[in-house]
């Protein structure tokens, strides 16, 4: 199990040199094998083809491990976890991101910052050299959309380093740093609610959709997300203020990271606290959250810029987006009645319906869900951000790691867990496809077969309905009452 994760990993490294926009100027492109498989269609196949198999091997190992410890709630079995994580992550440190271009525009926007041309007025498009490189064309002269915490790392690592390779380790490092934090906090989340921790950690930190979009990936949402569960822990045990204080980290990494902080004061309150005294808790909270926020701009010179630059997001359309979807069909829809309208229309007014939604439901649970009790703020975290990303004008895949730490918490329906289970294999089988092959069509091709026959071999065999049937006995995930 452990071994075979391992050379899941190690595939997935290897064949990601081959499928992923790597700097022209990096002394990997000077090795003639690797090369001649960048040059051609076919050697590109065979490193899709190695890195799906990577994440197959990652897949079966993490259904393995979450099996091995579903009956075992003890602290050794957390280790084992823990371990377990850490040696699949470990051949991934030093990969080029992966399935996405963002870490290369990490890596410039640090190097903006640290010049004193700010992110959130100019685009990578500014700088020369080889930082720029692998940057997407797309994003080359656009604004960045994250907030200061992320820029201020990147500063930090363009001080020592212009080689944009080391500082896209830099930032994977700081999302391993979320990872870490949700190595810590989800058990304790998990002890609450009485799921068994080492399960829930596993389903967490392990998983298919972990290793390729957050370890492999490097997305911020990792740190952001680390950093929500990290908030709602200390609020809980220790210290709201401290809670508000990493809420506000999780907002200066990304904007919704920020919403732990209705958990936060939720958590914080006495059972059946009155309105005045929720709203109180509430507006205290998030003085301490946009100050830390406001605060880590303004020290470090980027000031509020971020604000302007929320919809920088919105500019792309995604398929995993329900809003854009609907929108979309509703315009061809008009545009086949012969209404008239202006393109984007229906796509426009969805999104801002969605938006409103979302904010009114967060709006809800926080002046409404019970105060005094951890296992329901959990669930409230879980709802408002599920919630956010059903609406939310832009999906991709690594969006479903705001949800999962929070919801792998919680006494779940049967269901409800078959679905957590489904979408952490899936969603880590099929990144590839995600944004790394960019219009070609064999490689979607080739890549679909691919992730469907992984997905078949994990999920449709007797034995594997076998395997997940015993990861999600009621034992584990209990069926509410």
């Amino acid at each position: 199990m452990v071994s075979r994760g391992v050379v899941g990993s190690v595939l997935v490294l290897l064949g990601g040199f081959v499928i992923s926009t790597l700097p022209g100027s990096s002394p990997v492109m000077e090795l003639d094998l690797l090369a001649d498989l960048r040059s051609t269609m076919t050697g590109r196949m065979v490193g899709l083809a190695v890195v799906m198999a990577g994440l197959g091997l990652l897949g079966a190992a993490w259904l393995s491990l979450c099996r091995s410890v579903v009956h075992d709630a003890s602290t050794e079995a957390l280790g084992h976890v823990r371990w377990c994580t850490f040696l699949w992550c470990a051949p991934l440190l030093l990969a080029p991101p992966l399935f996405s271009r963002d870490g290369w525009s990490y890596a410039a926007q640090g190097m903006l910052t640290h010049v004193d041309a700010s992110p959130y007025s100019h685009g990578p498009a500014v700088l020369a050299g080889s930082v720029v490189e692998a940057v997407d064309p797309r994003w080359m002269g656009t604004v960045t959309p994250y907030g200061p915490l992320p820029l201020a790392i990147g500063d930090l690592a363009a001080g020592v380093t212009g080689n944009p390779w080391m500082l896209v380790v830099v930032h994977r490092v700081a999302a391993l740093a979320g990872l870490a934090m949700l190595a810590w906090a989800v058990p304790r989340m998990a002890r609450w609610t009485g799921v068994n921790p080492a399960l829930a950690t596993a389903v967490v930190i392990a998983s298919p959709l972990m290793m390729a979009n957050g370890a492999g990936g490097l997305h911020n949402d990792l740190l952001m997300v680390g950093l929500m569960a990290a908030a709602l822990v200390v609020a809980a045990e220790r210290s709201w203020v401290l809670g508000a204080v990493l809420g506000g980290l999780a907002a200066a990494v990304k904007v919704p990271g920020g919403l732990v902080c209705i958990a936060v004061a939720l958590v914080a309150l006495p059972a059946a606290a009155s309105l005045a005294r929720r709203v109180r808790r509430l507006a205290a909270v998030g003085v301490v959250s946009l100050g830390t926020l406001v605060s880590l701009g303004l020290v470090w010179g980027v000031g509020l810029g971020w604000v302007e630059a929320l919809t920088v997001p919105g500019s792309v359309n995604t398929p995993l987006s329900l809003p854009t979807v609907v929108g979309g069909v509703l315009d061809d829809l008009a545009g086949l009645a012969g209404l008239g309208t202006d393109p984007a229309t229906f796509l426009e007014l969805t999104r801002l319906a969605a938006n409103v939604a979302a904010v009114g439901y967060a709006g809800w649970v926080a002046l409404r869900w019970p105060t005094g009790d951890r296992a329901r703020a959990v669930a409230a975290t879980a709802a408002v951000m599920g919630v956010l990303v059903l609406l939310s004008p832009v999906v991709h895949l690594w969006y479903f790691l705001w949800v999962v730490p929070f919801l792998a918490a919680l006494r779940l329906h049967r269901l409800g867990a078959v679905g957590l289970v489904a979408v952490s294999v899936i969603g880590g089988v099929v990144a590839p496809l995600d944004s790394s092959l960019h219009g070609a069509y064999l490689a979607i091709v080739m890549g679909s077969m691919i992730a469907t026959a992984i997905v078949g071999v994990l999920f449709l065999t007797s034995r594997a309905r076998d395997r997940v049937e015993r990861i999600v006995a009621p034992d584990w995930i209990p069926t509410p009452r």
